[in-house]
């Protein structure tokens, strides 16, 4: 094997490890400015979209776009990349094919020297006209049973789990992002409130208990007056 082709290989096993590493180890590795939960950060992101995962691959994955909730692309499918050497993005490996987000994505226009290379193109920068996701704040929200959950309004600088708070319908995030519903009233739906999740869990409880089960529904949202 040439001494290039060692390079090249050692290279590959680097990047395959970053993909793999948690990306909450790597907030001592990013040096960027905060930019706040979801509704702050998608301000600085050129396109935010609902989209399934439907393949992923070395520090990439690709997303089937379900709608366009700002900004524009005619794709049917984008591809998003994540963690690499120099930049402040998460690792991919939470983004499993078959699952939905909100993505707020940052369109990759140029390309590094040695950003992209042929002999290893799933493990790459990205390419001119894919996307980036960011990690200097939430730039992405996990959609479950329809509703999308996450830090929508609130997020402590680097922390990435998901606030407590009250799962929104994706059409509600649209409105607003497209001017039509006030910020003040999407706050108000997504607010957590814990006496309410209580007693629905515990009316949920005393369903399943029954003989035989009452079937219970998932948990609605709460919706803007």
């Amino acid at each position: 094997m040439s001494i290039r082709a060692r390079q090249w290989r050692a290279r590959g096993l680097l990047l395959a490890l970053l993909t793999l590493t948690v990306p909450a180890l790597l907030a001592q590795e990013c040096d960027c400015i905060w930019q706040g939960p979801f509704i702050k950060a998608q301000q600085h992101a050129d396109l935010v979209l609902l989209g399934t995962v439907v393949r992923r691959q070395g520090n990439s994955f690709d997303v089937s776009v379900d709608d366009v909730m700002r900004g524009e692309t005619f794709l049917d499918t984008v591809r998003v990349w994540g963690l690499y050497p120099d930049t402040c993005r998460p690792g991919v490996a939470q983004f499993t094919p078959g699952s939905q987000w909100v993505l707020a994505l940052q369109r990759i226009d140029s390309v590094p020297p040695g950003g992209f290379d042929i002999n290893t193109p799933n493990l790459s920068y990205g390419r001119k006209g894919d996307y980036a996701l960011s990690r200097c704040g939430i730039f992405w929200l996990p959609v479950r049973d329809g509703l999308v959950r996450g830090n929508l309004t609130e997020a402590v600088r680097w922390e990435f789990d998901e606030a407590p708070m009250t799962p929104v319908r994706p059409e509600l995030i649209k409105r607003w992002l497209q001017g039509e519903l006030d910020e003040t009233r999407l706050i108000k739906a997504a607010r957590f409130n814990p006496a309410v999740r209580q007693l629905r869990r515990e009316t949920q409880r005393f369903l399943q208990a029954q003989e035989p089960p009452i079937p219970t529904e998932p948990e609605p949202e709460s919706q803007p007056e």
